[in-house]
């Protein structure tokens, strides 16, 4: 099962809005076969060990194992549940079971009902780990919901921007900014308010590595950032959410919603119904907030310099103890969960 968790882990940034999941196959204490979900609306991790076994007549009274509940619906592929009956696997063992709904038990039960012996819950938590994007998602109705920043040693997140004295606002080190291109990486959308778009002018990609640009999303419910902005320079998918209108510009999307209803809320419906299942928050302080404040954030990704300001934007407040830190040149990064 460490196996299938490792193989799972390459599809990482491609196969959203599906899960992560691998697939090993075991004969006679020997692995003969194995696979992972390579990309969206590829074979599924099960189809692609299955088709890596070079004797395929080893297949019958094998073990098959998989860190999530194999299918049992037509989706954009046949069920696996039907192609592991097909080739007589003796045993599946399964990481977790799936909470999407066309799948739930259902896979279970098919292979039960087929005389094969099922054993559930090995690495269960690694296995609800992996994918907590596809959990949250699909029990929560919302994306996965990481929120990011920096802040100094002494508790600012940006500088005083009405002071005439002229500051480096920027808090981390190089490692630290490579760090968070690979998380935008992972990750289906990133997200920044109206003040970190004027301010920062940020391009919010995957510059400094290769990989995949998240989606943009930028909240200016006026309407009232410059069109020359990078956000706005139609390299990358981009959503703006505000309240004036409705509008589509090659890669540029406006998106209009309701100021006398809950925001964040509006959004994220938006963005589930639009099968977007993880979003990176990356400012300001405001939107951070609203976020913390609602209780609609799953994981806090906090650093922290050596710089001091002194004076400027206080950073959010999480009154949790983080769950994991480690040190990186000299920031110290923070992983707050939320529960």
């Amino acid at each position: 099962m460490s196996i299938c968790l490792q193989l799972a882990k390459q599809g990482v940034g491609k196969v959203s809005p599906n899960p992560l999941v691998g697939c090993v196959i075991v004969k006679d204490n020997q692995i003969i076969g194995q696979g992972f979900h390579e990309f969206y609306g590829g074979p599924h991790a099960e189809v692609n060990a299955i088709k890596n076994i070079r004797d395929q007549p080893l297949i019958n009274g094998s073990t098959l194992y998989v860190n999530l509940e194999p299918c049992a619906h037509h989706g954009k592929t046949p069920p696996c549940s039907d192609l592991i009956i097909k080739h007589k696997v003796a045993k599946v063992v399964i990481g977790c079971v799936d909470s999407f709904h066309a799948v739930s038990g259902k896979g279970i039960e098919k292979l039960k009902k087929a005389g094969i012996e099922v054993i559930i819950g090995v690495l269960e938590r690694k296995s609800l780990e992996l994918n907590k994007r596809f959990f949250t998602f699909h029990s929560e109705k919302r994306p996965f919901i990481i929120l990011k920043w920096a802040q100094t040693a002494d508790g600012f997140i940006d500088i005083d921007r009405t002071s005439p004295i002229d500051i480096n606002n920027w808090i981390t080190l190089i490692d630290s900014k490579i760090l968070v291109h690979h998380w935008r990486a992972e990750e289906q959308a990133i997200m920044v308010g109206t003040n970190t778009a004027l301010n920062d002018n940020p391009k919010l990609t995957v510059r400094e590595i290769t990989g995949k640009n998240p989606l943009r999303i930028v909240l200016d419910m006026s309407l009232r950032l410059p069109k020359d902005i990078h956000l706005f320079d139609k390299t990358v998918p981009t959503f703006v959410f505000n309240s004036k209108k409705n509008e589509i510009i090659k890669n540029l999307e406006f998106i209009r919603i309701n100021t006398d209803e809950n925001i964040i809320h509006q959004i994220l419906n938006e963005l589930y119904n639009r099968e977007i299942q993880s979003v990176i928050i990356e400012g300001g302080a405001q939107l951070l907030n609203s976020f913390i404040k609602q209780n609609l954030w799953d994981e806090a990704r906090v650093f922290t310099g050596k710089k001091e300001f002194s004076t400027g934007l206080k950073s959010p407040q999480i009154n949790k103890e983080p769950k994991f830190s480690m040190q990186i040149e000299t920031d110290i990064l923070n992983t707050y969960v939320n529960a």
